[in-house]
């Protein structure tokens, strides 16, 4: 254990060889770094862990069998210490256990999970288990009686075996469907191992001739296996006294790998043309870890995806070439164009479901096919990251978003840098490389480009950096640095500049309009009409916002909200919506009151102009309608202006 003793990496791989001190060095905690929490710390140690695991499956292994001991022996604990590390397995190591296909440990894990995090629960369950065992022994012995009888009569081996439901399980079926123990009949399972693959299906067939199967309740996990390789035919029938029993019927390989799982057959030097299906399916997990390690930008972060990704429930979904892809149940179409490629993910413009067009944030099912759309020039929309579900998708457009605001930001914050020089009557270009690297060592920051981007998301005031940029530069003499009275030049607004300028939702300001660029220190600078109420009160302080004018060369669209009282008479929407196209505009949303039976209603349209000018033409070809009674331009809540 190098973390707890004197003994190094290098001592271990002399006397223990090479891959025993790699998988110990994977399972070392990081005790001689400083983190600023426990939790970061914590995460820090998984990070490390999963990572060496994604070489060397054993690490996981040795670290599963390491805290089914642990948690052994978590009697001698105190309570709070006991809650944490239950806690901690039952959202970590039982998951990782279960997509392994550690069936045993899995369980063992989550019951010991549940004794120690909700003892008064797990003693309750148990006692129940205990009572019902004894009631219900008559009816299991007459069920394993019949089975293995009908079984012997057609010739066929089997091993026929009762089993209980562990009880975490038992506790989450009752607290999932809101019911009571006795309304769970499934306490009591049966196993059925077989030959060979061909028997299951023969001996599925004499099982549903023996009892009547529950319909929807049979479940085809040969023909495709779940994440973890696990295999088995589950049906559910109707025992005798009408007693639903779950039946699993399976080849003895199929049950090896369903109790040891990846650890079945785990051939350490093999290539890739001998992978086991299994090992193939596990080798991708790993590397969907380290997909979402390298777009992770700190540990807490790669945690927060990894849980996501261990999702026990699963969709299994066809690409175009027929090929099965298990994805976490709710998963949507962008999640499984991440899944394809990173690439397919990032380009992606439309899904085909079933032959049929539908948006990205469809949910998928059980046996859907899809196909994903790409357009060369598309990018990964915020937007996305409401309903994407898997690790790695959420993980790939955070870091490409990240990046994107970094970028925009920076190029904002050279801009407002410069404009500060020059109020300080200083040469932007006299500003050596020397200063920059002087100036970035003082503030600890990683680049250049870092600092930029502080100042474009407004993290840094871009009058101080200015300051002490020049004083770096040996522009200034000693002393306080003065802060200039506004004279600054005004920063042009494009519209282009991305995520890094963000225009308010509260007054819609469109070219054309007086603005006031404000420094939001989460949002960067936000542009506002002169007049919005919402910045009355930062008016006061000059440090919060910029001069800032359109450029005359813009020609973006921009969103404004429009207000229309109108005669209710049929066909009004299409003449609004008519006029409005023909006004070269667009429609972002509408929304009408609801009849009242009233001579006049209200309409709300959100709409797209380039210009205060375009908005005038609209709203001129507006009034001409006959049947619109007043037209006004929505500024807010409650804050409505009439243009002439």
């Amino acid at each position: 254990m190098v973390e707890d003793t004197g003994v190094t990496k290098q001592e271990i791989s002399e006397q223990f060889g090479k891959q025993v001190a790699e998988l110990v060095d994977g399972l070392s905690k990081l005790d001689k770094i400083e983190f600023q929490s426990a939790t970061q710390a914590q995460a820090e140690n998984f990070r490390k862990m999963l990572l060496a695991m994604s070489q060397d499956v054993r690490v996981i292994l040795v670290k599963l069998a390491d805290r089914l001991h642990n948690m052994s022996t978590l009697d001698v604990m105190k309570p709070e210490k006991q809650k944490r590390i239950a806690r901690e397995t039952l959202d970590i190591y039982a998951p990782i256990a279960n997509r392994l296909g550690l069936n045993e440990i899995y369980q063992t894990l989550e019951d010991l999970s549940f004794k120690y995090l909700y003892p008064m629960r797990y003693r309750v369950i148990s006692k129940a288990v205990m009572a019902a065992r004894g009631n219900r022994k008559e009816v299991v012995g007459k069920i394993l009686d019949s089975i293995r009888q009908r079984l012997k009569d057609q010739h066929i081996d089997a091993e026929v075996t009762g089993r209980e439901k562990h009880l975490y399980s038992i506790y989450k079926k009752m607290t999932g469907k809101t019911v009571t123990f006795s309304q769970i009949y499934d306490i009591y399972g049966f196993r059925v191992v077989v030959r060979d693959l061909p028997t299951c299906y023969h001996t599925l067939g004499l099982l549903h001739g023996l009892y009547k199967p529950i319909p929807g309740k049979f479940k085809d996990y040969i023909a495709i296996p779940k994440a973890n390789g696990y295999q088995s035919l589950h049906t559910t029938l109707f025992g005798p006294f009408g007693t639903p029993i779950e039946v699993q019927i399976r080849s003895r390989e199929m049950h090896n790998i369903a109790d040891a799982g990846v650890a079945a057959h785990w051939l350490y030097k093999t290539t890739d043309a001998h992978l086991t299906a299994l090992q193939q399916q596990t080798h991708q997990w790993l590397q969907r870890l380290l997909d979402i390690q390298s777009e992770s930008s700190d540990s807490l972060e790669f945690l927060e995806h990894f849980k996501v990704d261990l999702f026990p429930d699963e969709v299994y979904v066809f690409t175009p070439k027929g090929t099965i892809m298990a994805l976490p149940k709710g998963a949507t179409a962008v999640d499984f164009a991440y899944a394809v490629h990173t690439d397919i993910g990032n380009r992606c413009v439309a899904v085909k479901i079933n032959q049929e067009l539908a948006p990205l944030r469809t949910e998928l099912h059980n046996g859907d096919h899809v196909e994903i759309i790409t357009a060369a020039h598309a990018h990964p929309n915020p937007a996305w990251l409401n309903y994407v579900l898997t690790g790695k998708a959420r993980a790939h457009i955070r870091h490409y978003l990240k990046s994107m605001q970094s970028t925009e930001s920076a190029l904002l914050g050279e801009r407002m840098l410069n404009q500060a020089l020059r109020a300080l009557h200083a040469n932007p270009s006299t500003i050596d490389d020397n200063a920059w690297q002087r100036l970035v060592r003082d503030y600890g920051a990683k680049s250049k480009d870092e600092i930029l981007a502080d100042v474009g998301l407004g993290k840094r005031l871009n009058v101080m950096v200015a300051h002490q940029l020049m004083a770096q530069a040996g522009q200034q003499e000693g002393g306080a640095p003065k802060l200039p009275s506004k004279v600054l030049d005004t920063i042009t607004i494009r519209g282009s500049e991305g995520m890094a300028v963000q225009f308010a939702q509260c007054c819609r300001p469109i070219p054309g309009d007086p603005i006031l660029g404000f420094i939001n220190k989460d949002k960067g600078l936000v542009i506002h009409t002169h007049d919005c109420p919402a910045i009355r009160k930062f008016r006061l302080d000059p440090d919060k916002w910029l001069d800032v004018e359109w450029d005359p060369q813009g020609h973006r669209l921009y969103k404004v909200s429009l207000k229309l009282v109108v005669a209710n008479r049929r066909g009004m929407l299409a003449k609004i919506a008519s006029t409005i196209a023909e006004a070269e505009s667009n429609i972002d949303n509408v929304s009408m009151e609801e009849a009242d039976n009233s001579t006049y209603t209200n309409m709300n349209f959100t709409v797209q102009v380039e210009n205060r000018v375009h908005l005038a033409e609209l709203m001129r070809r507006l009034r001409k309608i006959p049947d619109v009674v007043r037209i006004n331009r929505v500024k807010g809540a409650g804050n409505e202006q009439r243009v002439q």
